[in-house]
């Protein structure tokens, strides 16, 4: 299944395929907790820009590998490149247009990353 997804403004629009039945994170670490970030990662094969690079801004800390890419309009994060996925991308849930219909919500226990990094690592792989 496809589903269209943006930030608030609809500056930035994407699709993303996924199945109808998805299992996301919902990470305790500060920056996903603070932002309200519901992971579904993807091959990048599975996403499609559809418009507003122009009004992407990227945020790095840390590592530096996790690219954190906000809408320069409104502020919000429909997306970015996680660090336990380089070669995905991270989709936030909230920000698809139309959810599928069967969502599973795991806890990760981002809080002590580098502890539990490796339950995500085949996250970005083709199926």
């Amino acid at each position: 299944m496809k589903y269209k997804g943006s930030c608030h403004c609809q500056a930035i629009t994407f699709t993303v395929e996924c199945p109808e039945t998805i299992e996301v994170e919902e990470c305790n670490c500060s920056i996903c907790s603070k932002a309200g970030f519901l992971h579904l990662i993807v091959p990048k094969s599975k996403f499609t820009l559809l418009s507003g690079a122009e009004h992407l801004t990227t945020y790095t800390f840390n590592t530096k590998i996790a690219k954190h890419t906000f809408c320069k309009e409104c502020g919000n994060k429909p997306f970015y490149t996680p660090r336990s996925n380089p070669d995905g991308i991270d989709i936030n849930v909230r920000c698809l247009d139309e959810k599928p219909p069967k969502i599973n919500i795991v806890a990760f226990d981002g809080q002590n990353w580098e502890k539990n990094a490796a339950a995500l690592k085949h996250k970005s792989e083709e199926i």
